[in-house]
């Protein structure tokens, strides 16, 4: 037997009838008639007692007889078993699993902090039980090396200066990275019967020795950033107005007033501050 085996056994209620049957006349034959052989009814009920088996909903009992698996038992009720069965409790209801946040290197190098949010169940119970030595620690000890394979695929973010761009980055793509994670940590956990219904990365940070350098970083990186587009639209603004202008026959500008004029229409777009216009009142010359 190297699969589960689902079983319904017999109803305990009928055992039970059984049971206070046997357990109730044998103490009342022994004390009315003193005849010894009431004794055996309460040596049976005394048998009887150990192979009750109540299963709660999204629980389960895995059965073996002498170290021989019988079978799974997942539909909650009371029941009856061979009392010398041994009774092993899986749920297998979802449980969460935050994991710690650990430190290592991304795709790119730099060291991050991250962990995971894992959210799991039991489905098989006979892998769950046998093929692994602990179900639960396999979890955790698995999502630990999940998590860490999947941040050397991917750096934590893309910066201009890199010389290369990437398509999935740990911070921006978050919906493909935690679909890589799901099946990464699937893959790693069939073997022990573990169903994972989600996995998301839960915390995510650049190490305490790089942080303030990278922050700045990203300051810079989104300073030039917002800088090139300000040039591109005031580059834009003043062909424009140039164009206008011509357009119009308003005003006409040789080379170097045009040069003149570009240079203080730019310098208004693009500075970051209020700039005070200077008005002349005589004639170009």
């Amino acid at each position: 037997m190297n699969k589960e085996k689902t079983i319904t056994p017999s109803n305990g209620y009928l055992m039970l009838f059984i049971y206070l049957g046997a357990l109730v006349g044998g103490v009342a034959g022994l004390i009315t008639t003193k005849n010894p052989w009431f004794i055996a009814l309460i040596v049976l009920s005394f048998f009887i007692l150990p192979g009750f088996l109540l299963v709660n909903p999204n629980k389960s009992r895995v059965l073996l007889l002498f170290g021989k698996y019988v079978g799974s038992v997942k539909k909650n009720g009371f029941y009856w078993v061979n009392p010398l069965y041994s009774k092993r409790k899986i749920s297998l209801r979802a449980s969460n699993f935050d994991s710690e946040r650990v430190k290592v290197n991304d795709k790119i190098g730099n060291p991050i902090m991250i962990s995971t949010i894992l959210v799991w169940r039991v489905l098989d119970t006979y892998k769950a039980a046998f093929d692994v030595d602990n179900y639960e620690h396999f979890v955790r000890i698995q999502s630990d090396a999940a998590v860490r394979k999947l941040a050397s695929k991917y750096p934590y973010d893309n910066f201009a200066d890199d010389g290369h761009q990437e398509d999935i980055t740990l911070r921006s793509s978050v919906n493909e990275v935690s679909q890589d994670l799901e099946e990464e940590l699937q893959e790693r956990l069939q073997m022990a019967g573990i169903e994972v219904l989600e996995a998301r990365i839960g915390y995510l940070a650049y190490a305490q020795e790089i942080a303030n350098a990278m922050l700045k970083r990203q300051q810079a990186t989104a300073i030039v950033a917002a800088r090139h587009k300000i040039v591109e639209g005031a580059v834009s603004m003043v062909e424009m107005a140039l164009d206008e202008l011509n357009r119009k026959e308003l005003v006409d500008l040789d080379e170097e007033r045009k040069a003149n004029m570009v240079s203080n229409l730019m310098v208004v777009l693009c500075s970051d501050k209020d700039t005070a216009p200077v008005i002349n009142t005589g004639t170009l010359t």
